[in-house]
């Protein structure tokens, strides 16, 4: 008699991801493996490459498995890239290691466990309920100019927009389930620049300090006006992130000052007319501006979508989690151009850290909430 070939629970679909180094940008090995884990459930999975030096190539992946014609589209999306795991690990970050309750190992929380999540959910759930896919990027973590970006691209031209979108970034605080994200604030990048003309600090007459005028430029940024908030996003804030000079000398007049700016911005704004008006004030101080807009600021209105998601987390954890636009940006800031999109996924209070690890029952229950919400979301 043969005995059944079980399938690999979401331990062992962490484990394996996990044990593939990917830091950003990932490629091969991390998406070989993540292909072998769908193939057998059914799906198409289509890999492609994206972009040129100095922010690509991008290895991308998007797997699809179509239910009955004209049936709902859910989407599962995330990344395998990760963050450098740096020195003074208890184990090493890419050989996964349970110790205890916890797997450990860089990925775990952000967001391979996430991932293995998805894949555990969609294998609980049969083809003819409705059409799932999973739209996974190797650069999140990085530029991001050619991952999701490129996802979409893809997606558009197969005609393969979902109804909706979970992202699995790691949402929860304390405990799993107690926070997903409805929104997030936009972020953009200005880079600041003054032309002086050099020359003996004995002489300030012959030269130009370009660093009293980017001083000036400074105060007069971080006392823009720019909102309280709203019911729904934290105020906008400016932040000086770097100030260079350059200068060796400790008797010269330096020819030209430098810093950067990063704004966080509520949906009270936008990346362009944030970078007009910080454009306007260095150029009034005699310097000049480059604004890079990372990401809008987007909401997804608190409604149906936001409902199933608290259901099935109650169900399984018997609390209901907060809706929240807090911390920083994701891939939703990107698909949400396609449909609805909420985040929800892990707690976060290891990701990006040395020793990052997840309980291992928190595994096992995101595998049921994702399960609960593509079958609520499919059967609408």
């Amino acid at each position: 008699m043969t005995s059944k070939v079980l399938p690999p629970t979401v331990l062992q679909l962490a484990e394996a991801l996990i044990a593939c180094p990917s830091v950003t940008p990932a490629a091969g090995l991390v998406f070989d493996c993540l292909e072998g884990q769908l193939q057998p459930l059914g799906f198409d999975v289509h890999r492609f490459h994206a972009g040129e030096a100095p922010d690509g190539p991008v290895e991308n992946l998007f797997a699809i498995r179509k239910g009955p014609a004209g049936s709902r589209h859910f989407g599962f999306a995330g990344h395998v890239d990760v963050v450098p795991p740096g020195e003074g690990w208890a184990s090493a970050p890419f050989a996964p290691e349970v110790r205890g309750e916890l797997l450990y190992g860089r990925g775990a929380v952000d967001m391979k466990g996430a991932i293995a999540a998805m894949v555990a959910a969609v294998a609980e759930l049969p083809q003819e309920l409705g059409t799932i896919s999973l739209i996974i990027t190797g650069d999140e973590e990085g530029p991001a100019q050619f991952g999701t970006k490129s996802l979409i691209e893809h997606m558009r031209s197969v005609d393969a927009i979902p109804d909706l979108i979970l992202v699995g970034e790691p949402t929860s605080v304390n405990r799993l389930g107690d926070m997903m994200k409805v929104g997030r604030r936009g972020s953009t990048n200005i880079w600041l620049e003054v032309e002086g003309k050099e020359g003996h600090v004995a002489y300030p007459h012959l030269a130009d300090n370009p660093i009293t005028r980017l001083v000036h430029m400074l105060a007069e940024l971080k006392a823009m006006p720019l909102d309280e908030g709203t019911d729904w996003f934290q105020p906008s804030n400016l932040e000086i992130t770097d100030v260079s000079v350059g200068n060796p000398a400790t008797n010269v007049i330096p020819a030209r000052a430098h810093a950067r700016l990063s704004i966080r911005f509520n949906d009270r704004h936008t990346g362009k007319a944030l970078g007009e008006r910080v454009t306007a004030i260095a150029e009034k101080h005699g310097g000049t501006a480059r604004p890079v807009v990372y990401g809008e600021a987007f909401l997804t209105p608190p409604g149906a979508f936001s409902q199933l998601i608290a259901d099935a987390v109650e169900a399984e954890m018997g609390i209901r989690p907060e809706a929240s636009t807090t911390g920083g940006t994701s891939d939703a800031r990107f698909l949400k151009d396609l449909c609805p999109v909420i985040e929800f996924g892990l707690c976060n209070a290891t990701m990006h850290k040395r020793d990052e690890a997840v309980a291992i029952a928190d595994l096992d229950a995101l595998a049921r909430i994702y399960e609960r919400v593509a079958r609520a979301a499919l059967a609408e």
